[in-house]
């Protein structure tokens, strides 16, 4: 029985691993997680080391990285990774990343190569980052920001609360997949009306549980003119950059609140400050933002009395890497396909993107 070849240069917990092996007797795992941390940590910039609390110690010599990738006829990764795992795996079939973007893959060899490569695409903790989308728009629309600034000098400044219910306003989901999907569900039992938008809408889909109605992208400044709010959960493209541009703002009624789950890149933030300066929107709620791996918050953004940032914990992974368990349940669904010769899921489209 020919051996598969797996190796995994993120960490796996005992579960994980034992879950991979228990997929096809055919399985060598490799778990060589702790051995990249250090190219890692030399090849990413220092924010994205410090974020992930990646290690500089060497813990096995080059030759024996060099060797598991020699190897590999299968990758697992999560983020950040090594750069050079296409050129040093000539075996290389098929990567599974276990984060969810495809634009995670920018950075390195991987991107629009020869090689087959997976996400875990819906499988990251949609209910979390959902959850996150419900706090963003509650805390934006009591107010909540304010005490923050209230203890900071140590005086309640009442006038500065305006509050408003979310009941009878309508919230945008751009981007209904897995996390939009759970974020409307969830808005919708607080009584919003919501609008979800998608790259794909076919004549005759029924509508998801709790959407009033289900537009195409090119219809988002139609959608985001009957919107109060608008929460971004949509996948990072070139097509998708700065797609919450100084247009899309305007488009939205005043008074709007903002919260972004997915990528910083995907919101022309000069043009969310300008909006927020001129009070055509009331407040944003930021899980991103722009250059997030490269260094901190520009300090207009940072300092914005009506801005919240939070540091891309919405699906609650444990700080230096992923999460036990996370993107692996759809890695071993894939890897049950791959043996049998079947499709896989989640597979990377270089030309669209995700």
């Amino acid at each position: 029985m020919a051996k598969v070849e797996v190796v995994s240069v993120s960490a796996l917990s005992a579960d994980d691993a034992a879950s991979i092996r228990a997929v096809d007797p055919r399985i060598s795992l490799t778990d060589a997680g702790p051995w990249f941390q250090c190219e890692i940590a030399a090849t990413w910039p220092a924010q994205t080391v410090r974020s992930f609390n990646v290690k500089k110690e060497e813990v096995v010599p080059k030759a024996e990285r060099d060797a598991a990738l020699a190897k590999a006829e299968i990758v697992v990764h999560a983020f950040p990774y090594p750069m050079d795992i296409r050129a040093r795996s000539p075996k290389l079939k098929w990567v599974h990343q276990r984060a969810a973007g495809a634009n995670n893959l920018w950075r390195g060899d991987l991107w629009g190569s020869d090689v087959m490569v997976t996400t875990s695409r819906a499988d990251v903790a949609p209910y979390p980052i959902g959850e996150y989308a419900v706090a963003g728009l509650l805390h934006a629309a009591r107010d909540f920001k304010q005490a923050h600034l209230d203890i900071a000098t140590g005086n309640f400044n009442r006038a500065a609360y305006n509050p408003v219910p979310l009941p009878g306003r309508t919230v945008c989901i751009v981007g209904a997949g897995g996390i939009g999907q759970v974020a409307g569900k969830l808005l919708a039992g607080l009584g919003m009306k919501v609008i979800g938008v998608r790259h794909t809408v076919r004549p005759g889909d029924p509508l998801l549980e709790g959407f009033s109605a289900m537009l195409g992208h090119d219809r988002l400044l139609e959608a985001l003119a009957q919107s109060n709010d608008a929460v971004i959960a949509v996948q990072l493209t070139k097509d998708t950059e700065n797609l919450m541009n100084k247009a899309a703002f305007a488009a939205m009624k005043p008074g709007g609140m903002v919260v972004n789950v997915a990528r910083g890149e995907i919101v022309d933030e000069t043009a969310m400050l300008d909006a927020l300066d001129a009070g055509h929107l009331k407040a944003a709620v930021l899980d991103v933002y722009a250059g997030e791996y490269d260094g901190p918050p520009p300090a207009r953004l940072w300092n914005h009395p009506r801005v919240t940032i939070t540091p891309h914990n919405s699906p609650r992974a444990r700080p230096g890497g992923m999460g036990t368990g996370v993107g692996i349940p759809t890695f071993c669904e894939n890897l049950r396909a791959y043996l049998d010769g079947k499709p896989l899921i989640n597979v990377v489209d270089w030309k669209r993107g995700y």
